[in-house]
């Protein structure tokens, strides 16, 4: 035993091991941090998440509540054991078959406790996979994939190996499933690494004073230095707009919301254990809160944004007078919404010179370039970004996070230093989805056609703007629904507050929109006597159609077949409600209700482009140099996939390098739904380029077949030797490239133009069964339709589909985030494996004119419809029409009782 730590053997994944460690340390972390096994995650270190399931002595359990001690004596396996000779087991087989990881941080828990069950149970039922995987949770998938998976452990289909059009494996899904992906907190320099720890201010505002560190710095040796605003080498402002700066790196006197950081120690990592923020020398004044029900009338947060509007949006068309036969008008709320990824922030930064390389889980590593370069006041090339997998992002991975500090310390230090967010610092202090207020209208005439609509939403920023503009700019866009409106008028105000900073959340915004329009299409449709079906099918969109931004939809708009291929399921969720209420006792009623959705692919009117390199290295290998970060959604493998169809060869011949800034051009962000679109026209620009290069040295026709394998390139009769060819400065012996920027134009002040280059459109159906007594609320089955030009992976794009409806669901009846008391997993509820229904998935595939191959994106539009289609069927089992969410029982009695 040796200054508290004592020698723990045990058996380890069938071998015997031996590790010096404090007893009482949690098994995770003798795992990952001494024995070096990092396939086992750690999300919350609280037993919420699961993340780090292993399985003790034959049973499951959460390796971050369980001592070190436990493992004494005793047999742990963990995901690295379960790949037996280089061959992946049956049980990740079937994972990786089914597309059963999308991010892979949850997905070695997930097969552990799958494990554990299949060991007591070979052929479980659907119940006992969800009640022994019920521990773990996931953000990405929809857990539909799971319990295919493991309830098809012996199925010995295989995905084909095409290019475009087929469901091929994920490109990086061995190594998700074998404890192999490196995610921010996996990933650790060579060599000692100091660890920076914000502190955060505990109020939602207030003035404070830093005394003198000089008296902790003495009694923690292990403290190497704190930073304060005053330690920022350049420009201590950042923000997602070019002229929107307004967030510190830390807050200098005023703090603006909780979690904000206000000093940051530096040091060793048990040192800053030791010390607890009330010990520390600051001194905090709390001043009066700037919530959403009293912004407009306090005092201004910020000198830029008079009476704290920080922006507002407009759309405005006039349409002839027509006599209206219906109206109606809802008011609906929505409040803050936690993204909820299961990995938290993480990652490491390390000076090289004059330059600064940080390495961190992030959904845009170019925008993170550009941010980190003025804030340590150098260019932007000497700032290097290298993008760790991410374990889920929607968005929340946009803003920076770990980056600033970790950069600053490490250019102030010169040594490498590291930072980790804990649960509840991930969720007290990063971005959110708006809560918003809105007030909607339409008018219909006696045919049901849509003539009039009014729309004003108020969205909550937060202390900072974030994408506060984005939101205010997109809404007003899509208020109307994807419905031909001839008369419109929608506004948005984003305002200031002391809450989070709200910022880029799956949708932007369009998802509280649409609960409002929604419900404005239900009530029309029961006022004209109109199954809520056909209401929308007579004002859908369609080529040709004009939106209410003037734009004329081009062929690409398959709302109507959405319709079309939902019905059949539509009028059977319906007629299981009538059959099931006619039998019920009477406190048990079932409701099915729709929702329709669209969604603008990519920016708004803004420049949105991408770039690509692929090339052949001397070794004769064909490498696509891709800066689309994939954070779960599929882009590695799509991107692939695209290269492979555009060259005219396999897959399995191209190789990836992707993220890296100093490797790869910059592909944009990963979000609005728009790297299969936007890079995926470059990839394809890019690979077709490389052909017609391999085509002109060999001297053969544009229809000759290429292959690139065996250090060789064959094209038609002809062999060409890589090795033979001079290099270029990135070591390729021939390139493609290729440039996307969609077509777009900018909004004039009333909100005309084209914002979008393309659309996608979906209708969903809910059905569900409403508790009366208790106010609880089930959802039974959902069946969604959706729109997305070209399916480039079906299978892929049906987990984005599945994904979006979990989030859905969970916001429309469990998800809400409030400041300082829902900083965690066990209070901040997300939808677990028992709570997401069977989801039919239809694939619409109409191409898109402008699409790489047809298709369009999927990922924001997945989640939108969901929510308003729960809501309306809760309409149609209970008769109350619920106007906030989430829909929580007491929510709901309050309104079947007022």
């Amino acid at each position: 035993m040796t200054g508290g730590r004592e020698v723990i053997a045990f058996t380890l994944n069938g071998r015997a091991v031996e590790a010096l460690a404090d007893p009482l340390a949690r098994l995770s972390d003798l795992l990952r941090d001494t024995l070096g096994l990092t396939g086992t995650k750690t999300g919350c270190n609280a037993g919420d998440c699961g993340a780090c399931t292993v399985r003790l002595d034959g049973r499951q359990v959460c390796a971050c509540l369980t001592p070190a001690a436990r493992a004494q004596g005793g047999d742990v396996a963990t995901v690295e054991g379960l790949a037996r000779g280089g061959r992946l087991s049956a049980l990740q087989a079937a994972f990786l078959r089914h597309g059963a990881a999308q991010c892979g941080f949850c997905t070695p828990g997930m097969l552990m406790a799958a494990d554990d069950l299949l060991a007591r149970d070979p052929a479980p039922t659907e119940a006992r996979v969800q009640d022994a995987l019920g521990g773990v949770l996931c953000r990405c998938t929809g857990y539909r994939k799971i319990i295919e998976a493991v309830l098809d452990l012996a199925g010995t289909a295989e995905a084909g190996p095409g290019a475009v059009g087929a469901s091929l494996a994920k490109t990086d899904g061995a190594a998700k499933l074998t404890g192999q992906d490196r995610f921010g907190a996996d990933a650790m320099p060579d060599g000692p690494c100091l660890t920076v720890r914000a502190v955060r201010s505990p109020h939602a505002h207030a003035r404070f004073e830093l005394g003198d560190f000089a008296p902790v710095l003495a009694a923690h040796p292990g403290l190497v230095c704190v930073l304060t605003a005053a330690d920022v080498p350049g420009r201590n402002l950042y923000g997602i707009y070019p002229a929107g700066k307004d967030q510190p790196v830390l807050a200098e006197f005023r703090a603006r919301h909780r979690g904000e950081p206000v000093c940051a120690l530096v040091g060793d990592a048990a040192a800053l254990d030791a010390i607890k923020d009330r010990d520390l020398p600051i001194t905090w004044h709390a001043l009066p809160e700037v919530t959403f029900a009293n912004a407009l009338t306090e005092p201004d947060l910020h000198p830029h944004a008079p009476g704290n509007v920080l922006c507002q949006g407009r759309v405005a068309r006039q349409g002839p007078a027509r006599a209206a036969a219906a109206a109606a008008g809802i008011e609906t709320a929505t409040g803050f919404v936690e993204h909820a990824y299961i990995e938290p922030e993480a990652g490491f930064a390390r000076r090289v010179g004059d330059r600064i390389e940080i390495t961190a889980s992030t959904q845009t590593p170019y925008m993170d370039r550009d941010e980190i370069a003025p804030i340590l006041g150098i260019p932007p090339e000497a700032v290097r970004i290298v993008p760790t997998a991410v374990g889920g992002g929607f968005g929340g991975k946009l803003d920076l996070s770990v980056q600033p500090l970790t950069a600053i310390a490490a250019w102030k230090l010169r040594r490498p230093v590291r930072m980790v967010y804990t649960r509840t610092e991930s969720m007290a202090a990063t971005t959110k989805r708006h809560p918003a207020r809105i007030k909607a209208s339409a008018e219909a005439d006696a045919q049901g056609r849509l003539t009039r609509f009014r729309f004003h939403g108020d969205y909550d920023t937060g202390a900072y703007a974030s994408w506060g503009p984005t939101v205010a700019n997109r809404v007003p866009v899509h208020a109307t629904g994807p419905y031909q409106v001839p008369d419109v008028l929608c506004t948005t105000t984003a305002i200031h507050t002391n809450g989070p900073p709200s910022g880029a959340f799956r949708g932007f915004g369009v998802p509280q929109a649409a609960i409002a329009g929604e419900a404005l299409m239900d009530m029309l449709a029961a006022q004209l006597g109109l199954d809520p079906l056909e209401i929308r099918r007579r004002n859908a969109l369609r080529p040709g159609s004009a939106t209410a931004t003037g734009q004329v939809l081009d062929e690409g708009a398959a709302l109507p077949e959405c319709l079309d291929a939902i019905e059949p399921r539509w009028l059977a969720l319906k007629a299981r409600a009538a059959s099931f209420n006619a039998t019920a006792p009477a406190h048990l009623r079932q409701g099915a209700g729709i929702a329709c959705m669209w969604y603008g692919i990519g920016n708004t009117s803004l420049s949105n482009p991408s770039e690509m390199v692929i090339g052949i290295t001397p070794a004769g290998r064909a490498t696509l140099f891709s800066g689309a970060v994939d954070i779960g959604q599929g882009s590695n493998t799509v991107m692939t996939q695209i290269a492979a169809e555009a060259l005219g060869v396999p897959p399995g011949q191209i190789d990836l390098v992707t993220g890296d800034t100093d490797l790869t051009r910059d592909a944009g962000k990963t979000s609005a739904s728009r790297q299969t679109f936007v890079s995926g026209n470059a990839v394809r620009i890019a690979a077709r380029a490389l052909r017609a290069e391999i085509l002109r040295r060999a001297n053969q026709g544009p229809d000759a077949t290429v292959r690139v394998a065996g250090g060789t390139i064959q094209a038609g009769t002809a062999t060409l030797d890589p090795a033979a060819m001079p290099r270029d400065a990135q070591g390729l012996v021939l390139r493609g490239e290729g440039r996307y920027d969609p077509p777009t134009t900018p909004l004039d002040e009333d909100g005309q133009g084209s914002p979008y280059a393309s659309y996608a459109f979906a209708a969903q159906a809910a059905l569900v069964e409403v508790d009366i007594e208790l106010g609880t609320v089930r959802c039974l089955r959902i069946a969604a339709a959706h729109d997305v030009g070209r399916a480039i992976n079906p299978q892929q794009v049906e987990g984005q589909i599945h994904g979006g409806i979990a989030q859905g669901l969970g916001l429309a009846l469990m998800e809400e985030f409030v400041p300082g008391r829902t900083c965690n997993l066990h209070d901040y509820l997300i939808p677990t494996i028992g709570d997401v229904p069977p989801i039919d998935t239809i694939l619409i595939e109409r191409p898109d004119p402008l699409g790489p191959y047809g298709a369009k994106g999927v990922g924001e539009p997945a989640l939108v419809a969901t929510a308003p289609a729960i809501l309306n069927a809760i309409a149609a089992a209970s008769g109350v029409r619920m106007t906030q969410v989430p829909v929580t029982p007491s929510r709901l009695l309050a309104a079947l009782r007022p």
